[in-house]
């Protein structure tokens, strides 16, 4: 299992500072909100490529419904290139809650996963290479070569973990088309909960069942441990593993709110020199 850890917010510097702290402390992975406005993450994540060696770097997440799908790509071409081929991209619907309205971004379900779907083969059809044409409901690109940027190093494309609802049919199937689960367990009433491991055990059947090819696939649980014990921190992540989740992910949510005084920063500092759970 690796460890990511999803910094919750603050000054630009403060995720920098916070990336390289975390790469030192023995996590795999470090991720940023990518909210409506705010912070910038791909250019706050390129002053990180720039700053670090190996750790991944990405989004926790990012809505692909208000994006520009041609921008996307760029953005994180480059940010693979800067990085030497280190980029996850990690998207879904995002919550509309966080300022969708108020922006004037799209916020009907059904049009957003519709958004979500051709953003998707846009970007990825673009990372192949140009020309490119792209002709569907929502989005058309005419063939161009202008230009053509250098393609992502990492190949045959950018490892992209999508947020699928389980158990629902149609979630579950745009997540097949690509490189990872991010598990969104819904209730019959449709009510949001946390994933179990006995939920990832079913996900990942159904992953094994229907997923066509050999690509490597990553199944990923996000949540916090308790940062004062690493043993019981263990404990919390280790049925997740033997279920078969191939990466933790230590949110501090928690910590949104107070985000800017720098005690919250302190806080988050402290958490990540801690270093991820011990499995």
């Amino acid at each position: 299992m690796r460890f990511g850890f999803v910094f919750p917010g603050g000054q630009p510097n403060d995720a920098v500072d916070a990336a390289v702290l975390a790469e030192a402390s023995g996590w795999d992975g470090f991720f940023m909100w990518d909210p409506v406005w705010g912070v910038e993450p791909w250019v706050t994540l390129a002053a990180v490529a720039v700053r670090t060696e190996r750790i991944r770097l990405g989004t926790m997440i990012t809505p692909v419904s208000r994006c520009r799908p041609w921008k996307l790509a760029g953005e994180t071409a480059t940010l693979d290139r800067l990085s030497r081929g280190r980029v996850i991209l990690s998207v879904g619907l995002g919550a509309v809650d966080t300022g969708f309205e108020a922006f004037g971004e799209e916020v009907d379900r059904r049009s957003r996963a519709e958004l979500l779907d051709e953003g998707l083969e846009i970007v990825t059809g673009l990372w192949r290479g140009q020309p490119f044409q792209f002709d569907g409901k929502h989005y058309h690109v005419r063939e161009s070569s202008f230009v053509p940027a250098p393609p992502p190093v990492q190949q045959p494309r950018i490892p992209i973990w999508v947020v699928g609802a389980w158990p629902r049919p149609r979630s579950m199937r745009r997540v097949l088309r690509y490189d990872g689960l991010l598990p969104d367990v819904m209730s019959p009433d449709g009510r949001h909960r946390a994933a179990t491991p006995d939920d990832v055990r079913g996900m990942m059947a159904f992953v094994q069942a229907e997923r066509a090819g050999d690509r490597p696939f990553d199944v990923v649980v996000e949540g916090e441990t308790p940062a004062e014990s690493p043993d019981r921190a263990g404990e919390r992540v280790r049925p997740f593993a033997a279920a078969g989740a191939t990466w933790w992910l230590e949110a501090m949510w928690s910590a949104t709110d107070t985000m800017w005084e720098p005690a919250t920063q302190g806080r988050i500092r402290a958490r990540i020199a801690q270093g991820p759970p011990v499995v």
